[in-house]
């Protein structure tokens, strides 16, 4: 039996995660800034559940919800980190503070907590860290170029981890969601105050007030929380895991166009090398 600490419970994907391993019998630290919304969760579940509460860019949180998931089963074999939002603006338009506060969320709340369960994982000799990023980190888009950032900020962070830690018996892997029916689109996405006219017609049509969720997504959270309860069980992890065939299908294309595009510049980018002799 394995034990689970799983951040931005919730609903959406976390929630489907939390629901998966609790179903295949494992125990699930389920954790949400208002840990009051995790019953349904956690019901039916007394010996194997624990709600906790977290806000990921708060340091004692995270210790807390840390030291609460040791408590009560004396272990922590998986983490996900899944808690995180959208952000959408022009990259003129982007605000500070509020750039600050999405990577805070997005990348260093989840750093601070793998570097608060690497200890126990250590001790170990075992563990599995799984980084939920999004398909935005291979590919950007116009308003969107900030949330992409920090995923992208994390799945590189992620790629150094895993080869840090794999020497001690831990395994690190990326998560890449497509588009999945979640409050994604609505609750989980914020946008820029300001507002450039000249953008108009391009990153402002996807401005948070032009985006409607039709929750007609491909994904569903239920299957990917079984999917990666399955992988975990599996042994064996992909530096990646796509989650949804229409994350299959844009992240090959950008792949493909990224190799066309070296192949293309590759007698230019090869000009900077020393000469024989030289």
């Amino acid at each position: 039996m394995k034990t689970w600490l799983i951040t931005g419970c919730s609903s959406g994907i976390g929630a489907g995660i939390a629901k998966a391993v609790l179903a295949h019998g494992d125990n699930a630290v389920v954790t949400a800034r208002r840990p009051e919304t995790l019953s349904a969760l956690t019901e039916g579940y007394p010996e194997t559940s624990l709600a906790v509460k977290l806000d990921i860019t708060r340091t004692e949180d995270i210790r807390s919800a840390v030291q609460a998931a040791k408590e009560k089963f004396g272990r922590i074999d998986v983490l996900v980190n899944n808690a995180g939002y959208g952000y959408r603006a022009a990259v003129e338009e982007g605000e500070a503070d509020e750039v600050a506060l999405l990577f805070q969320t997005n990348v260093f709340g989840p750093v601070e907590l793998i570097k608060a369960v690497l200890p126990t994982m250590r001790a170990q000799k075992s563990g599995v860290i799984l980084n939920v990023s999004s398909i935005a980190a291979a590919r950007s888009g116009m308003g969107s170029g900030y949330y992409a950032g920090s995923k992208a900020a994390l799945e590189l962070i992620t790629d150094g981890l895993m080869k840090e830690v794999a020497p001690l018996g831990i395994k690190a892997a990326i998560v890449e969601p497509g588009s999945f029916r979640t409050h994604f689109y609505d609750t989980s996405l914020k946008g820029s105050a300001v507002k450039i006219d000249d953008y108009n017609e391009t990153s402002g049509k996807n401005r948070k007030e032009n985006v409607v969720n039709l929750g007609n997504q491909p994904g569903d959270p239920e299957k990917a929380g079984r999917v990666l309860v399955e992988v975990v069980e599996g042994g064996t992890l992909p530096k990646r895991l796509l989650l949804g065939s229409d994350a299959v299908r844009v992240v090959r294309a950008e792949t493909e166009d990224r190799l066309r595009e070296i192949a293309e510049w590759e007698h230019i980018s090869s000009k900077t090398d020393f000469a024989a002799g030289e």
